[in-house]
Parts: structure tokens; sequence; C-alpha cells
């Protein structure tokens, strides 16, 4: 649960911190305005990717789903700015699939939360080895990080690529080539 006081008061303090008057008028409900949007940026530290992935269809072929081009928004551990990119989600299923939102829903679980895209790429792909028990899953994360381009290298534009195979797509050239070519 996040604690909005706690919030409040870091942001009190930071602007103190960095030469501001926490009474001007522009600053005296920033705290607040910062704390609410923490509560909504942050909602995927109290959710469950599970629940997302337990409601599930019976199909008769085992044929890759892919849902690709997912948008999210994350905030960056290390420096608590923003990523944002695409996400692309394909699984081969093992008699079950799930509604199409619910893989959009299960990426956001975990773009909901202070986070390394790297470990949001794995989080996503173990959540459906986990919980839908696919043959396998495929995930690629490609983000523009905001670390990069406001502050240090400054390098707008530049995007981070991430992937992570999980079962049968692990070592197998033409399953990750057929997923590729169908992001592409």
């Amino acid at each position: 649960m996040i604690d909005q006081e706690k919030v409040r008061e870091g942001v009190r303090l930071i602007l103190e911190g960095i030469g501001e008057d926490v009474n001007r008028e522009g600053l005296v409900e920033t705290p607040d305005r910062i704390a609410r949007m923490y509560s909504e940026l942050m909602a995927g530290m109290e959710d469950d990717a599970g629940v997302h992935l337990s409601k599930r269809f019976h199909v008769d072929r085992n044929e890759m789903v892919l849902e690709k081009d997912i948008t999210f928004y994350s905030m960056c551990e290390h420096h608590m700015l923003p990523f944002y990119g695409k996400a692309h989600v394909a699984y081969i299923p093992n008699g079950t699939v799930v509604g199409l939102s619910k893989i959009a829903r299960t990426v956001e679980v975990y773009a909901r939360r202070l986070q390394l895209q790297e470990q949001l790429t794995a989080q996503v792909a173990d959540a459906f080895m986990e919980h839908l028990k696919p043959q396998g899953v495929m995930v690629m994360v490609e983000a523009e990080h905001m670390c990069m381009t406001m502050r240090g290298i400054k390098k707008p534009g530049s995007k981070t690529v991430t992937m992570a195979a999980r079962g049968i797509f692990e070592g197998n050239a033409d399953l990750q080539n057929t997923f590729y070519q169908m992001v592409r």
C-alpha cells in the first residue's frame, strides 16, 4: 500500500532541498498531486499477474499467439525517471489461451513498479510460464529511458531492447526468428 503522507513529506523535502519555497502558489498542492500520481504509477506493487492469467480458454491447436506493440510506461528504479516503449509477448499454448487484454494487463502489472527493463522483460516471461504454463514464451521490450535522454549522456531517441525466451523458445532459432519476423 502506498503511504501517501510519506510521499507528500518526501516531495516537500525535495522541494526544500533544491531551494524552492513549498508555500509558493504553484507548489502548495504539488506534494499531494505527486502522492496521487505515485499511487497510480506504482499500482503494480499491489497487483498479481496470476489473477489476470487465471481466466483461460480451451484451444484445439497450439499455434503461436503474439500480442505486439503493447505500449507501457514504467519508472527506472535507479533514477526514478520514466522509461516507456513497446512490449511484444508471444507464447505457444499448451491447450489453453488467455484473453488478449490479459497479455497487456500482465505487462502493466510489472511496468507499474519501480523497475529495470531487464527485470520487467524477465518477470513477464516468468509470469506466463508460472501461471499459464504454455509450451514456451518469448518477450521483447523496446524502451526509451529518460535517464538517458534528460540527464547523463543526453541521447534522446536511443532505445534499449531486451528479450527473454522460456520453454521451447529457448535455443530454438526457428521459433525465435518467426517471433522476430512477426514483431517487425
